[in-house]
């Protein structure tokens, strides 16, 4: 044996310890322990270590070579042991195999001469092979070596034919299906060009396809264009899921459009679309905003939001939907959050990782600052990867299946599957699919078994999302977050420019207000030395601007500016629809005569379309705007009234009829400043009702003197 550089011979055993020698006549002594476990240990010319024989692979081979391999077993321990079974076997030996009476090669010739009148003719050589083998591989060693070549699924094709194939299949991942005679052409093209016109000859036809669906046919390289590209944007494997234990700690937003037709104003029929909030430890649908087609930052951002609040219960809906009535633990929350109270049943999560794809809503820079000012990890998915946010994925599909196809004008998943008048069916509303919606997240979303909840007390029963953040937040605990006025502004959609001597212009809008009288000219206190402002896409009639003031504890107030043209245009419009104005109408003056040529084509097309003339184009263009709007200010409402508590009494908006650009201080109240957010008709002409809500008021269209609320929401945010 060698040990510590040295070849050694054992010369005895006794005990514990070995005695060896070395080469030149030295002895030594040590324990046996201390010899296997030197370092370089090992035993010179020994036996090769026997290995179990691959029994698993037996089942793989054809019944007449297994047989025959296990027949033979049999015949090597006859002629080896005396007994086929083994030397275990009891009983005496036949006289022709007893070792204590022939000789081994006699036994092999009895062995040969046997199989030979069996009718296999075998010789003693052959015996004595198969008994080698067996020695070496074990039954194993006794299978005929010819059956279990590996089988070789492109046969003899050429291996620069194989090469050319493949890359011809991976560069058509993303390109539009095609034959297998196209596949062909490429090939036969890509060899010309690499080795030469007629250097490689393409095999037939038929060995061509084979050789085709042998490559393809594994990979889904052959499948149609979506799976194709599926599977060109999942990533490499192994795939490791994400656990996940604590609410919020992972949560996936995405949007899609929705199989479902709504009808917009002027009975403009379209297809809505709906961003979502997903919890992924509790599967709850946190939050959901429905919005025409062109969900915007701003959208994104307000799930954010209501994320963080409790779901008001809506006037219609049955108290069996209310948070008491549900599995949370109603009472010990509402002891820590006292907004709970009147909430329906829907969790309150606070995310900290929310996962996003590479779309321009979630990647906007106001939607990433909100995420910051949040304190939320934002974590995009690589681009076209479904399979990274597969739960939110999921998620819209049962939503489809659960929800939207047994609504009124169903669509079906795609045009293949549409149905005859699909338009025509179309009864509801954006605003009444989103109050229908709302109402199955809370009855029939959350309160819905779900296979992947599992208790790990109860790992055979799957729990519903509210069963399941009920067991969740018993652990993990609940800190409500509470937001202010300024925490609303702050998500919205933000710009950095200058306040010039005719105030703030953004996209040929010009925000004007006296309280920028200060400032004209100014640089802010920023490094960069511009204004930072905040404006909302859904409600582009005025915006906000964050002004120093050394009397607040944080330094800064916000100010609401309006638009110049605010009460030129009183109907609602959003970002959407001016920018439609903007490609129709050409410039032929100044900017200020051309913003107020733009305001007037703003107000005739939105009159034009409300009174049901103009091109189809024009009625869904104010038809999206009008559902934005009313949309975007009956949600905001919702979140408003939950974020401050109590609403103030219905009917507290009083007419201002004077100049909202006027030098005195009569209207300071009525503009913007401390007192809140000025909301007029450019906004949807919200109305505060005595549930607690906001309405939208009914007649936007024909012209009206500007409104204001009185109530306060920095005064009801103190409360908190």
């Amino acid at each position: 044996m060698r040990f510590e550089g040295r070849t050694w011979t054992v010369a005895a055993l006794v005990g514990g310890q070995v005695r060896l020698t070395a080469e030149n006549g030295e002895m030594a002594a040590l324990l046996l322990s201390l010899l296997f476990a030197g370092e370089g240990f090992e035993v010179v010319d020994g036996p090769a270590a026997r290995r179990v024989a691959p029994l698993g692979l037996l089942d793989s081979l054809p019944a007449t070579v297994r047989e025959r391999a296990l027949a033979w077993e049999g015949h090597v321990r006859e002629v080896e042991t005396g007994h086929p079974g083994g030397s275990g076997e009891v009983g005496p030996a036949r006289a022709e195999y007893d070792p204590e009476v022939r000789t081994l090669a006699q036994r092999e010739e009895a062995k040969a001469a046997e199989l030979s009148a069996a009718g296999l003719p075998t010789s003693a050589v052959t015996v004595r092979r198969m008994r080698a083998r067996y020695r070496e591989g074990g039954v194993w060693g006794l299978v005929d070596q010819r059956t279990v070549r590996p089988r070789l699924a492109l046969g003899r094709a050429d291996e620069r034919v194989v090469a050319a194939l493949r890359e011809v299949l991976e560069a058509g991942q993303e390109r539009s299906g095609g034959t297998l005679g196209r596949l062909r052409v490429y090939t036969g093209r890509l060899l010309a060009e690499r080795y030469g016109p007629g250097a490689v000859a393409l095999p037939s036809t038929a060995t061509f396809n084979r050789l085709v669906h042998a490559l393809a046919d594994g990979r889904g390289l052959l499948g149609s264009a979506r799976q194709r590209r599926w599977r060109s944007a999942r990533p490499a494997p192994p795939f490791v899921p994400t656990a996940v234990m604590a609410p919020g700690e992972l949560v996936m937003m995405d949007s899609t459009v929705l199989d479902v037709f709504v009808v917009l104003d002027d009975g403009v029929v379209e297809r809505p679309e709906l961003t979502i909030a997903l919890d992924v430890a509790t599967r709850s649908i946190c939050a959901a905003v429905l919005r025409p087609k062109g969900t915007r930052s701003v959208d994104a951002a307000q799930l954010l939001a209501q994320m963080m609040v409790p779901a008001p219960m809506r006037p219609d809906w049955p108290e069996a939907l209310a948070m008491e009535r549900s599995v949370i633990p109603y009472e010990r929350l509402q002891g820590v959050d006292a907004r709970l109270e009147g909430a329906a049943a829907r969790p309150v999560i606070t995310p900290q990782t929310v996962v996003v794809d590479q779309g321009k809503v979630f990647v906007s820079s106001s939607f990433v600052a909100a995420c910051g000012s949040l304190g939320v990890s934002l974590q995009p998915a690589p681009p076209g990867n479904g399979p990274a946010k597969g739960q939110v994925e999921r998620t819209f599909s049962s939503i489809n299946t659960l929800f939207v196809q047994h609504v009124a004008g169903y669509t079906g998943s795609h045009i293949g599957e549409r149905g005859r008048g699909a338009e025509g069916e179309a009864v509801w509303t954006l605003a009444q699919l989103e109050d229908l919606l709302q109402e199955w997240i809370v009855c029939g979303w959350q309160e819905r078994e779900h296979d992947g909840l599992r208790h790990p007390v109860m790992p055979r029963r799957a729990l519903s999302p509210n069963e399941m953040w009920a067991a969740l937040v018993a652990v993990c605990g609940y800190v409500p977050v509470p937001l202010g006025r300024e925490d609303y502004i702050e998500l919205m959609p933000v710009r950095r420019q200058k306040i010039n001597d005719y105030g703030i212009r953004i996209d040929y809008r010009t925000y004007d207000h006296k309280v920028l009288n200060p400032y004209r000219g100014e640089s802010s206190p920023a490094a960069d030395g511009l204004w930072e402002i905040h404006c909302n896409p859904h409600a582009p009639g005025q915006v906000w601007v964050r002004l120093p003031d050394a009397g607040l504890p944080q330094g800064y107030r916000w100010e609401a500016v309006p638009w110049i043209h605010r009460t030129l245009v009183t109907a609602p419009f959003t970002d959407f629809t001016w920018q439609h104005v903007r490609r129709t109408v050409a410039q032929r003056g100044s900017r200020v005569s051309h913003e107020h040529d733009l305001a007037l084509a703003l107000r005739e097309l939105l009159e034009r379309a409300a009174a049901g003339h103009g091109t189809r184009r024009e009625k869904v263009v104010a038809a999206r705007a009008r559902a934005g709007a009313g949309a975007a200010a009956n949600e905001d409402g919702a979140v408003w009234g939950i974020l401050y508590g109590q609403q103030p009494p219905a009917g507290v908006l009083e007419p201002d009829g004077e100049n909202l650009f006027a030098d005195d201080g009569e209207d300071e109240d009525a503009c913007a400043g401390d007192s809140g957010v000025g909301i007029g008709p450019a906004d949807g002409a919200l109305l505060s009702g005595p549930s607690g809500g906001l309405a939208q008021e009914a007649d936007t269209s024909a012209p009206v003197p500007p409104r204001v609320t009185v109530y306060d929401p920095v005064e009801e945010s103190l409360r908190w």
